[in-house]
């Protein structure tokens, strides 16, 4: 075979390969993850495909775990171009994105959102405190002696006097969605941090070793807790570290009812259930006030001003990722990410903030739309 012969076939391939690509790819942006971050996303999307010449994205309501683990899946079109997260990427899943070649993603902080327990407007109003929903919902809590054992809480006077005789029934989302990671860092481990001894637990350094396995003893966690994390990680683990283990995992008895990532339905379960509360985003909550009602936690209502300020314990940061790899592939991403960040859509007066979105302040929304228009590198 002579060399032009070979040049040209080597040609044809390459336009053949081209064109296959150009076969298989798609015109509308592909978006997951969040069920909090959701509702956001399609009021952007709808008027985003109304006011453009492009489609309007396709969203899917995953969970920040699940919309992550597709994200990071790989480049390509049958993968997503953006994923909505109700809590920051993990550096586990970052090291996942970068060993399956997304190696290029921007950071897009959206603004804040509560996480609020609420209950029917038939029912009487709740209050409650982060060591409360602790004593209520962890896996674990300090028994008579001070050590931990399986939570033994039936009803909501087991864990407060001052609380209602009534079950303990709290529907919540699924371990794959950043409002559970949340609720568990913010509202358990919060609450955990109440208990004297594991409150010094978490604040003991990896070289006090000895005082860690003391404090472990004291609180009946097995020795083998702190060997397999040393094995796992390749170092000594922080007080920090036995704590999350313990204070951040959830009871699995019935409890604390796993109600998938539609919202939507745990607030119409409430509405047939004025015994149980629920836990979802500050946005859901306005959106249905005419049928139930946020708890105070540590004192403080759930509302716009108090998650603001920061008054409100149980607040979180919302984010999207982008796939930069997709960028000027799939026609629209970064159109649709400058639309979302837009003063119109995100701004103080903005029409999210109208649907429950705690917007970013000034010097904050310029530096996101900045960070867009740069496609900025993530680094963790």
């Amino acid at each position: 075979m002579n060399k032009f012969l070979i040049h040209t076939i080597s040609i044809a391939a390459a336009i053949s390969s081209i064109t296959a690509v150009h076969a298989a790819g798609r015109d509308t942006v592909n978006i997951v993850g969040s069920s909090t971050v959701y509702p956001f996303a399609t009021v952007v999307a709808e008027r985003f495909g109304r006011s453009t010449s492009f489609k309007s994205p396709k969203i899917e309501s995953t969970g920040s775990g699940g919309g992550l683990k597709l994200f990071c899946k790989g480049v390509g079109v049958s993968t997503p171009d953006i994923t909505n997260a109700s809590r920051r990427i993990k550096k586990s899943e970052y090291d996942k994105c970068q060993k399956n070649g997304v190696t290029e993603i921007t950071e897009v902080l959206v603004g804040y959102d509560g996480i609020v327990i609420a209950n029917s407007k038939k029912a009487p109003h709740f209050e409650i405190t982060r060591k409360d929903l602790y004593m209520a919902l962890a896996k674990t809590v300090p028994g008579p002696d001070g050590k931990l054992i399986d939570n033994p809480n039936k009803l909501w006077s087991d864990v407060n006097p001052k609380l209602p005789a009534t079950k303990i029934e709290v529907l919540g989302p699924p371990p794959t969605s950043g409002t559970r990671d949340a609720f568990a860092e913010l509202a358990l481990g919060g609450g955990a941090k109440k208990i004297a001894d594991l409150k010094a637990l978490r604040g003991m350094k990896a070289d006090q070793a000895d005082d860690i396995k003391a404090m472990m003893a004291k609180l009946g966690i097995p020795a083998g807790v702190y060997d397999a994390m040393k094995e796992k990680k390749g170092k000594a683990p922080k007080g920090k570290s036995i704590f999350k283990a313990v204070a951040y995992a959830v009871r699995e008895d019935g409890a604390y009812i796993e109600a998938g990532e539609n919202d939507n339905l745990i607030v119409q379960k409430l509405v047939s259930n004025p015994n149980a509360l629920g836990i979802f985003g500050y946005s859901f909550l306005e959106e249905n006030g005419d049928k139930v009602q946020g708890s105070k936690v540590d004192g403080v209502t759930p509302s716009f001003d108090s998650i603001a300020d920061g008054d409100y314990p149980v607040s979180r940061p919302l984010y999207f990722y982008i796939k930069n790899a997709h960028v000027g592939k799939i026609p629209g991403i970064q159109e649709y990410a400058s639309a979302f960040a837009s003063k119109k859509a995100m701004g103080e007066d903005g029409y999210l903030p109208e649907k429950g979105l705690i917007p970013l302040n000034a010097k904050e929304l310029k530096q996101v739309q900045d960070d867009i228009k740069s496609l900025k590198l993530l680094e963790m």
